[in-house]
């Protein structure tokens, strides 16, 4: 058994505007900067494996891993969060992203690179829950609205604007290494801003932590996401090892859920699955994921090899994406707190996304920049719009005692939608590369991503085409997936927000249950 340890008393009291504005602050810094080491390094990425002298293979795993860490370890930070002092959880998040930001800049190879990424995640994991849970802590729902949107906005910035920034600093004296270096200060920054402004009341409770349910949790998926970066390289889809892995991780993840079931402090409670609101929000988030995550990565690889942009203009490129989220996440947050109404945008959103994933269908290597403006804009509104209202509803819709586990599922599944569209279209991606640049010659290796600049014109030419193609062929291969989000976002139900804080409403619990008693 495990006690927490209160910052403070039981008691709730509102923090003022001011103080309000500070927390966000640092809470707003410390996740700009984390979820920025997950993208800052994509448009890097062609430079970094080339110079490391990896494979495409290995430009996959640079994504994969820190979303992979990031994805497993969310639902137990989000658990810790229900008994834990969330200050204390998110300064120790923000210590394994430094750590792991030190040990990228300076890793001399990719498999020091690749254990690096996995510190990162680890720490990323946990600002992507504590500070959506530390927020709905502090904050009515129906102001929610507006400052989702801030984090909405911070987390799209984050997430596209990454490749800007590593497009800059690739072709800066500064090179690739800085991608990693440079949010370190800001961490920093963030952890002492939020060592003095925010203040949260904790309640002393007795907990046994379900350690045997992470790690099952941890392991099935870990293995299910090894199993798609691998077939089709190493092994076949259909074979041996296919049904060993795939076998393996159901198994995990059966037992998991039987853990879960009986256990009395579940990582991932069962009964929110009942609840249809987060239901159907978790499933919206994993699909969601595909596209959010899929359209970073890949994308700063199509700018580069397929239309030949450096790393710098390939990061320009990718602008048109980041004001689309920024502002649909903005004002729809700020109309939502002035009008209470939110469903609304979900559906606008859901039905943008596989118009903007179908667009991107057709691009070839000699498609006009001012057509991908276009479909960037059309997807970057169509993620905006759904990504962090998802997390509005499901907060909405639970008890304050389960706001923790609720966001975090909610959270876990789009990453997991994420990590699962990195590893297998950058799998399906590397074979059709692979089968177009080489007919017939198998697609064991992953083959080295290339340098087109150091290509003679003709090859380049082949090269450049056999990019775009794949690189088309992954973002049709994702209408399905966002018709089924719309799908799914289309029968949430919508339900008037709350006008009091999380801290509050669980205030009030707990002292119901008491009387009860």
């Amino acid at each position: 058994m495990t006690t927490t340890s209160a910052e403070g008393t039981g008691s709730v009291a509102a923090l003022t505007p001011r103080q309000t504005v500070q927390a966000i602050s640092g809470l707003m810094m410390g996740l700009f900067v984390a979820i920025l080491a997950g993208t800052v390094v994509s448009t890097a990425l062609p430079r970094i494996v080339h110079d490391l002298g990896a494979s495409q293979s290995s430009y996959t795993w640079v994504v994969t891993l820190e979303l992979l860490a990031m994805t497993a370890t969310v639902p137990l930070w989000g658990k810790l969060a229900d008994l834990y002092n969330n200050k204390l959880l998110l300064q120790l998040s923000l210590s394994f992203f430094v750590v792991g930001s030190l040990v990228a800049g300076f890793a001399p190879n990719i498999e020091v690179l690749l254990g690096s990424r996995v510190l990162q995640g680890l720490g990323g994991g946990g600002l992507t829950a504590l500070v959506q849970i530390v927020m709905a802590a502090i904050i009515p729902p129906r102001e929610l609205g507006r400052y989702s949107g801030i984090f909405g906005a911070v987390f799209a910035s984050a997430t596209v604007g990454g490749p800007l920034l590593g497009g800059f600093l690739v072709d800066s004296p500064l090179g690739w290494r800085a991608c990693f270096l440079i949010g370190v200060p800001f961490v920093l920054v963030a952890m002492f801003l939020l060592q003095r402004t925010l203040h949260l009341p904790t309640v002393r409770r007795e907990a046994k932590i379900d350690w045997w349910g992470a790690f099952l949790i941890t392991a099935g998926v870990s293995t299910l996401l090894v199993w798609v970066t691998f077939a089709g390289k190493r092994f076949d889809w259909v074979s041996g090892w296919s049904f060993l892995m795939v076998g393996a991780a159901v198994l995990a993840l059966v037992i998991a859920v039987l853990v879960e079931l009986r256990h009395p402090e579940p990582v991932i409670p069962m009964d929110l699955f009942r609840n249809r609101t987060v239901a159907l929000a978790i499933v919206a988030s994993a699909l969601v994921g595909v596209a959010m995550f899929g359209g970073s990565v890949f994308l700063a690889q199509y700018f580069q090899i397929a239309q030949g942009y450096s790393p710098t203009a390939a990061g320009l490129m990718s602008l048109p994406l980041i004001i689309g989220m920024m502002g649909a996440s903005t004002v729809a947050g700020a109309l939502i707190t002035k009008t209470g109404k939110w469903k609304i945008y979900l559906v606008i959103g859901g039905i943008l996304l596989p118009i903007g994933l179908a667009l991107f269908g057709t691009i070839q290597a000699d498609t006009s920049k001012y057509m991908l403006w276009a479909f960037m804009l059309v997807l970057g509104i169509g993620i905006g719009l759904v990504m962090q209202n998802l997390v509005l509803a499901a907060q909405n819709d639970v008890p304050a005692r389960e706001l923790g586990a609720a966001t975090s599922a909610v959270s876990f599944f789009r990453s997991l939608g994420g990590t699962i569209g990195v590893s297998v279209l950058g799998a399906i991606l590397a074979n059709k590369v692979l089968e177009t640049l080489n007919p017939g010659g198998g697609a064991s290796g992953g083959g080295a991503v290339p340098n087109v600049a150091e290509l003679p014109p003709a090859v380049r030419s082949v090269v450049e085409n056999a990019y775009a193609g794949a690189t088309a062929d992954l973002f049709m291969m994702s209408v399905p997936f966002a018709v089924l989000a719309l799908v799914a976002v289309v029968f949430i139900k919508e339900k008037p927000l709350l006008t009091t804080t999380g801290a509050e409403r669980r205030a009030d619990e707990e002292a119901a249950g008491k009387q009860d008693a």
